[in-house]
């Protein structure tokens, strides 16, 4: 999560979560980071809105994709559906390195799910 969320209170719940603050400026490596993190622990979870943002964005974030393939666990797709009151995982999608093709697979699933504002989703071009 961006770091401006690990504010008192919350700083503290999200940190015995699990949650990790992530300063967009500094220049590390957050995916290698995370696949570390999830190579070394027992039970391992990372929620991420690829857009990358709330807003509409088409050009999709890529790093949940490189996190999952460097720790070698798998991506489980979760879409919510404001309109049909719906989550659901259908598809779990194992990285191979076609970043590309793999991306277009993702993109597909996540098309038809409708968020509460859903001029604010977009998967982009397919």
């Amino acid at each position: 999560m961006k770091k401006e969320w690990f504010f008192w209170p919350l700083g503290g719940i999200f940190r015995r979560l699990g949650g990790i603050p992530v300063w967009r400026t500094k220049r590390t490596s957050m995916t290698d980071n995370l696949a570390e993190t999830a190579k070394k622990s027992s039970s391992f979870h990372l929620c991420v809105t690829p857009e990358g943002t709330r807003s509409l964005n088409p050009e999709w974030k890529k790093g949940f994709y490189f996190i999952a393939m460097k720790a070698g666990i798998p991506i489980l797709l979760y879409g919510a559906d404001y309109e049909k009151r719906v989550i659901q995982c259908k598809k779990t999608i194992i990285p191979n390195g076609d970043v590309d093709n793999q991306m277009k697979e993702i993109k597909l699933y996540f098309k038809d799910f409708k968020g509460k504002i859903p001029e604010k989703f977009t998967v982009g071009e397919i």
